[in-house]
């Protein structure tokens, strides 16, 4: 080994266990005057709300000419794509997601970057907002300024009861701030003559751009890629291309003096890559193909590919600080003592692989792994987990999962070009005549248990990478990695539609229980803040198992019941301004948890009436939201008789005392704004015109609440309750209740492990799943009248109005607003950009039928 080199882990990639396999691909219909094919650089990203952007070039035979597209797809309706014609003149050479995965960027061949946003919050609809220009100069790397938040993920601790044990907030400085402390949003472009361009996006809209050389020799750079460190600095490595030069490094610092941005540059310690000082390769691999940091925030690690016509190598690099050698004559003058030691930053190769099949594309895990362990040791019980793996697609077809670190092989995919015996030796394979389908261009997913790859065909596949890396890890090791990573996204508010693409029908009921487990033994405070998450969440897994379906209903209608007490609640305002610190919403939930009466008239006294005075059209405006409340009483109390049976919805509300007192709660409003306005009231229809239905249904609730109030000690309702209940059909008529909405996503299509093929444009035909049909069970048939899940409002059997749905739950709801009414309104804001679920919109044709 040279002088101040260590030597390198060989890795063979060879021999190992699979771990990966197809999910589904969706590929283009054949069109004979036009066609999709892939584009030359093709490129792809992953978004952390699971929204996939992928390009390629429209060939129209007519006219001979190429459009270059972008492509937006959901991962649960990869049919339903979004295709823009993207309005570059050259081909697209990068995409960029923002840190929220709402916004993207996309930049060309001719200096152009665009920043692409939602229309009215639709993730199947984008529009160009903003962009910036280097004219003529084409991009070569394209990151959007870090916002300062980076959470650490300690895979060791994943058996640990607190979240902040498990996540931590790592000290992260944003790349540029505004007055205040306030991250500036931006994006940074490196081009191929050596150029580095930052934007900057003022709240007014403006849009400040700088431009300046990495160094004052310019030279071309063929590959780039963009880090940050933690003190708000930008680290660009650069390449010409060749592996005889060296891969240069810059720091980069951006600054606003007098309304102009600023950009200063730094020369950092450069390499050479291993492979050109052994003598065995010294000129067997001409070009690096592949240069990227091993994450955003990770300037201090850095893989490198080196190839030629038909083999790579691969290599990964640690920057660290190093002890200077001192010279004796130096010594005695001046001893060197402690810290005092002159320091000096190196880079070291940590791994290096033996020959390989030619690498096509290389994707990074995204996960903030916290390795506390040294460089190449991981514990034994984690040594496995998805996102210490990086991927890398081969010419011949096959996927290797390698651990980011050692590059030691994890898990493999071999593609249908790719078959062969695991031992047989790479070089000594004979070649195939025609050209090879593989991956040109890949993403993995934020939890890395998924992988999308664009082929050379312009082909969109879905893998599964198992959560055991293909290894035998025992069911519970499994389930752990499932948990941990839950709740990693319960706590980001990341999209986990990966994470359910390993969930079996029999895991749900045991991921429920854990994950309701580990949500119970956090503080109060930050259970407020993850409630309706968490039941969300509950919600998407209980989907996947047909002995679940039924508590789906449930978990949707607490989502719903627990957005109209906030909202209801919020419309309350104290008479006086001088008030104590109680709110009358909170006042309201302290009295009638204190008064246990079954009179709604008395516990109505203890209140102050004045501060539920509203206005007359706003209580008449609130009619629908207030009958799903008294529908919903009057069908959870007739089905108490039948509380033995877990498979009927509703089941899990006559044991949730905190569901229960919020109705009672409810009710007792309701109660006084129908003295004010009696046609806001819920219309119950009754065999005696001199029933007091809300007293009767009030009583009964009241009974049941007092039941299970205390979680710890439940009792059983007694029978004259009951009895009670059982009469009440004959005393109400007891409404039919819109459950859920039509499921047409692909997760629970993809359960029983086979390959799924879909179309691109076309909604697929799929049989149904036994979970699917479990479903119609709860929810309106083709044909029926459909209605406005989040508005209550009846659209009729074929809608007029222009609707848009949720991607995860499939919840549909008016994309413009009938009202007018500041309440009502308010209640729509909430939903204005995220379902009840947390799931994304996306538009609905007009015959959703």
């Amino acid at each position: 080994s040279p002088p101040g080199r260590t030597e390198p882990v060989p890795c063979p990639l060879r021999g190992q266990a699979a771990g990966m396999d197809l999910a589904y691909v969706c590929e283009w219909e054949k069109k004979p005057k036009s066609n999709h094919c892939p584009s030359i650089p093709l490129v792809c990203a992953w978004s952390c709300r699971n929204l996939i952007a992928f390009t390629t070039d429209l060939r129209n035979e007519e006219e001979k000419d190429l459009t270059h597209m972008v492509h937006i797809i959901d991962t649960e309706h990869p049919w339903d794509v979004y295709s823009v014609n993207s309005g570059h003149t050259e081909v697209i050479t990068c995409l960029e997601w923002d840190q929220s995965g709402s916004r993207l960027l996309s930049a060309d061949a001719d200096g152009h970057i665009k920043c692409w946003s939602m229309t009215d919050h639709l993730a199947n609809s984008w529009e160009n907002t903003v962009g910036s220009v280097v004219e003529g100069d084409p991009v070569v790397a394209l990151s959007w300024l870090h916002n300062g938040v980076k959470l650490a993920l300690h895979v060791e601790k994943s058996g640990a009861s607190n979240f902040g044990e498990k996540f931590s907030r790592v000290k992260f400085s944003p790349s540029l701030t505004l007055f205040g402390g306030k991250p500036m949003e931006g994006w940074i472009a490196v081009t191929i003559s050596g150029l580095v361009t930052v934007s900057l996006l003022k709240p007014n809209g403006q849009v400040l751009t700088a431009t300046e050389s990495l160094c004052r020799l310019r030279c071309r750079v063929a590959l780039a890629d963009v880090a940050f460190t933690g003190g708000g600095n930008i680290v660009v490595a650069t390449s010409d291309g060749s592996s005889t030069s060296p891969v240069q490094f810059y720091k980069v610092c951006v600054s606003v003096v007098n309304e102009k941005c600023k950009i200063d540059t730094e020369i950092l310690p450069s390499l050479f890559m291993r492979c050109t000082t052994d003598p065995a390769r010294k000129d067997k691999y001409p070009a690096i193909t592949h240069l990227k940091f091993l994450a955003r925030d990770m300037s201090e690690q850095v893989l490198l590919c080196a190839s030629n016509q038909n083999n790579s190598i691969v290599e990964c690099w640690s920057l660290r600080k190093e002890g200077l050698p001192v010279n004796n004559i130096f010594q005695q003058i001046s001893p060197v003592v402690g810290d005092k030691q002159p320091m000096i930053l190196k880079w070291r190769i940590l791994s290096a692989t033996n020959d390989l099949d030619r690498v096509s594309a290389v994707a990074l895990p995204k996960l903030p792994i916290s390795l506390t362990n040294t460089d190449l040791k991981v514990a034994n019980d984690t040594k496995f987990f998805p996102g210490l793996g990086l991927a890398l697609a081969f010419h011949d077809g096959s996927v290797h999962i390698v651990h980011r670190l050692s590059l030691q092989m994890m898990a493999v995919f071999y593609g249908s070009s790719s078959q062969r015996p695991v031992d047989e030796p790479t070089l000594k394979r004979p070649r195939t005549a025609g050209p090879l389908v593989h991956f040109k261009a890949m993403q993995l997913s934020w939890t890395s248990l998924a992988l999308a790859g664009v082929d050379s065909h312009g082909k969109l596949s879905m893998l599964r990478i198992s959560p055991s890396m293909g290894h035998v890890l025992d069911m519970n090791m499994s389930l752990r990695h499932l948990l941990f990573l839950l709740e990693y996204c319960m706590v980001t508010g990341y999209d986990w539609w990966d994470i359910l693409l390993h969930v079996q029908p029999s895991m749900v009921q045991n991921l429920v229980e854990k994950l309701h487990e580990e949500y119970m033994r956090q503080n109060a405070a930050l259970q407020q803040v993850l409630s309706t998450r968490i039941v969300a969440m509950k919600a998407s897994l209980c989907k996947l198992s047909s002995s679940t379906i039924a508590r789906v209903c449930d978990y949707h209608a607490k989502l719903f019941l627990i957005a109209i007490s906030c909202t209801l609640k919020s419309l309350l305002r104290p008479h006086f301004l001088n008030t104590p610190d109680k709110s009358p919403g909170d006042r309201l939930t302290e009295i009638c948890s204190k008064i246990t009466d079954v009179d709604i008239d008395k516990v109505m006294i203890n209140l102050k009436t004045e501060e539920f005075v509203l206005e007359m059209t706003t209580l008449q405006s609130l009619q629908q939201l207030i009958q799903w409340v008294g529908d919903f009483v009057l069908y959870l109390l007739a089905s108490l008789p039948n509380q033995g049976s877990p498979v009927r919805p509703g089941h899990s509300f006559l044991r949730d005392g905190a569901s229960l007192g919020m109705f009672r709660e409810l009710m007792v409003v309701i109660r006084i704004w129908g003295l004010l306005k009696p046609s806001c009231l819920p219309v119950y229809t009754a065999t005696s015109d001199t029933q007091d239905s809300m007293s009767l249904l009030f009583r009964l609730l009241t009974k049941l609440w007092l039941c299970c109030r205390e979680e710890n000690h439940i009792t059983e309702p007694d029978d004259a309750l009951i009895d009670e209940c059982c009469l009440l059909p004959s005393q109400l008529l007891i409404p039919n209740i819109d459950w859920l909405p039509i499921n047409d996503g692909i997760i629970s299509k993809l359960q029983n492990k086979q390959l799924v093929r879909l179309q691109f444009g076309k909604a697929p035909g799929l049989v149904g799943h036994t979970v699917s049909s479990q479903f119609d069970a709860f929810v309106r048939a083709p044909g029926q009248p459909k209605i406005d899940h989040l508005r209550r409002l009846h659209l009729g059997a074929y809608p007029t109005e222009e609707c848009k749905s949720c991607t995860r739950c499939g919840c549909v709801t008016m994309l413009k607003s009938p009202n007018k009414v500041t309440a009502v309104k308010q209640w729509e804001q909430r939903w204005i950009k995220n379902c009840l679920c947390g799931g994304l919109w996306r538009k609905m044709p007009l015959s959703y039928s």
